[in-house]
């Protein structure tokens, strides 16, 4: 029996899903195991990725934007849309991420608060992989207090004009959209901004350790000139990117299993196979008992996330639970990987295995999105009916 099937038998977690689940996990996993898992440990180690080749496949899947509907978008269910995460960032998260950014941020926001022009515009090219979006809220000095944001713009007659600076921006170097949250003298507005646009510049971060496997920059404006008809015309404030950045968590909280379940999975072939002391590593009871507590807390981190997508799909989910979804399962994610190291010895510290390779990329999945901290004070404040922000 295969890790994947001892794993389905022991937890029955297939039993939950309906056929087309199934079908869409089986789908998305085998792309992965063809096109992707042969080329993971050199993109990550060349801190590279053909992200464009990349992002044709998943739009010809039918993955980019799938939970929005018209426009070429595929219409699924949010719990679809998290099983195809799940599979995509047992792959690496920063091919998740890929996903999570084009889709639930960058497409969310146009399919949400864009004019009717902005969406027939942007939204088909990007559901079929033929461009790339970004989101531009994070800066250099604000990650969680979006609300300080430097970045500015100002009317200039019809015209807006973009100055300011945005940081640790995944597709940044390889969009051809970028939607730009910027401050206004009438409160925070977003900005549906074409790439080649005169002003715009982005520039690669270098020396990541983490989501090597994906393309990140910072972005800066200067004087960048856009027409009127740029701005997101329905919605002001904070609510727009925020709203964005839930879409974007709960796809993580189905995607950090993934990457816990494919060390899981490597970490028992591995104990099955290793000889120690003439005998299979599997077959010592301290060996046994860290399986036994990562599936346990794998099976966990799954159920949560598919009652959440239920709850989702039946329109009753909140932001605290979407909170309390990404705060568990980033935690256990990270703790399954290092724990799954163990198991492997020296050999889980190469890129032979996919194991450190999960391992640093939950470090910033742990981080974006909100931080753990920034997580467990939302839920606080669910609890208590006191924010403890400020």
């Amino acid at each position: 029996m295969t890790p994947h099937a001892a794993l389905n038998a022991l937890t029955g977690i297939d039993g939950l899903l309906s056929e087309e689940e199934r079908d869409l996990a089986s789908m998305v996993r085998k792309y992965a195991d063809d096109r992707l898992r042969p080329h993971l440990a050199d993109w990550f180690e060349a801190g590279d990725l053909p992200a464009r080749e990349i992002a044709k496949d998943l739009g010809g899947l039918g993955l980019l934007g799938m939970h929005l509907d018209g426009y070429g978008c595929g219409g699924s269910s949010a719990t679809a849309y998290g099983i195809a995460c799940l599979e995509m960032e047992a792959a690496d998260s920063g091919l998740r991420s890929l996903v999570s950014v084009q889709g639930s941020l960058a497409m969310t926001a146009i399919h949400k608060f864009g004019s009717e022009e902005q969406k027939q515009e942007w939204l088909p090219k990007m559901a079929a992989g033929d461009a790339i979006g970004c989101f531009g809220l994070t800066e250099p000095d604000f990650g969680s207090d979006p609300a300080g944001m430097r970045t500015r713009a100002r009317r200039d007659g019809d015209d807006w004009v973009l100055n300011g600076a945005k940081m640790w921006i995944t597709n940044g170097t390889v969009a051809d959209v970028a939607i730009v949250w910027a401050q206004t003298d009438a409160r925070i507005r977003g900005f549906v901004v074409p790439t080649d646009t005169s002003g715009f510049e982005a520039r690669e971060v270098k020396h990541k350790m983490s989501l090597r496997a994906s393309k990140t920059a910072e972005l800066s404006f200067t004087d960048l000139r856009l027409p009127g008809s740029a701005i997101l015309p329905e919605v002001k404030g904070l609510r727009g990117p925020l709203s964005c950045l839930s879409e974007a968590r709960f796809g993580i909280v189905f995607g950090a299993m993934g990457a816990a379940r494919d060390c899981l999975e490597t970490a028992l072939e591995y104990a099955d196979t290793r000889k120690v002391f003439d005998k299979a590593l599997g077959g010592y009871q301290i060996t046994q008992m860290k399986l036994a507590d990562m599936a346990l807390e794998l099976t966990k981190g799954v159920l949560l996330a598919l009652h959440l997508g239920r709850l989702k799909d039946g329109g009753g989910i909140t932001n605290e639970q979407v909170s309390l979804g990404k705060l568990n399962n980033c935690r256990e994610a990270i703790k399954i990987a290092r724990e799954c190291r163990t198991i492997l010895g020296a050999n889980g510290i190469t890129l032979e295995y996919p194991i450190i390779r999960h391992a640093n990329n939950l470090e910033s999945v742990m981080t974006y999105e909100g931080t753990s901290e920034v997580h467990q004070l939302i839920i606080g404040q669910a609890l208590t009916g006191s924010s403890a922000f400020r």
